[in-house]
């Protein structure tokens, strides 16, 4: 689950600026000019600030001063890579439901799981299942490892 941070990070970035972006309207401490830079960093981390300038109709050092507050008060969390899985070699994504054998042991399940390779994130639900998991292998008899181990280890 080493991506997590990673997933957590681009998910909120995600929120914030659909939520603007569905609503029309600002989010609490982001303006409508905050949520069209955050709309397009999370679109591309690379945009330059001159696309951003343009697109915001603000000069280049105001939308330089407003991602730097921005990131100051971890609205922007950070930027991360996006990666062709088939090319790192894990063409093969799953979700895995999880649930506990031991409802009182729950709680444990995402410790338990946070440093077997292959699981990529873990989230909790409502309801049964108690978690969701997203892994990443290679093959399908990889997944097949994978699913026993899980298995065995909640």
């Amino acid at each position: 689950m080493k991506e997590q941070d990673d997933h957590e990070a681009t998910a909120g970035l995600a929120a914030n600026g659909a939520a603007s972006a569905a609503s029309g309207a600002p989010t609490a401490g982001v303006d409508a000019k905050d949520a069209t830079i955050l709309d397009m960093l999370e679109a591309d981390g690379h945009a330059t600030l001159a696309q951003l300038a343009k697109a915001t109709g603000l000069s280049v050092s105001t939308v330089q001063s407003r991602v730097q507050k921005l990131e100051k008060r971890g609205v922007i969390k950070g930027y991360s890579a996006v990666i062709d899985h088939d090319q790192r070699g894990l063409p093969i994504s799953a979700f895995v439901s999880v649930t506990p054998l031991d409802y009182a042991r729950e709680a444990d399940i995402p410790r338990k799981l946070r440093d077997v390779d292959g699981v990529v994130s873990c989230y909790s639900v409502a309801g049964a299942p108690s978690f969701i998991l997203l892994v990443r292998v290679a093959t399908p008899a990889k997944l097949e490892e994978l699913l026993n181990l899980i298995h065995r280890t909640v």
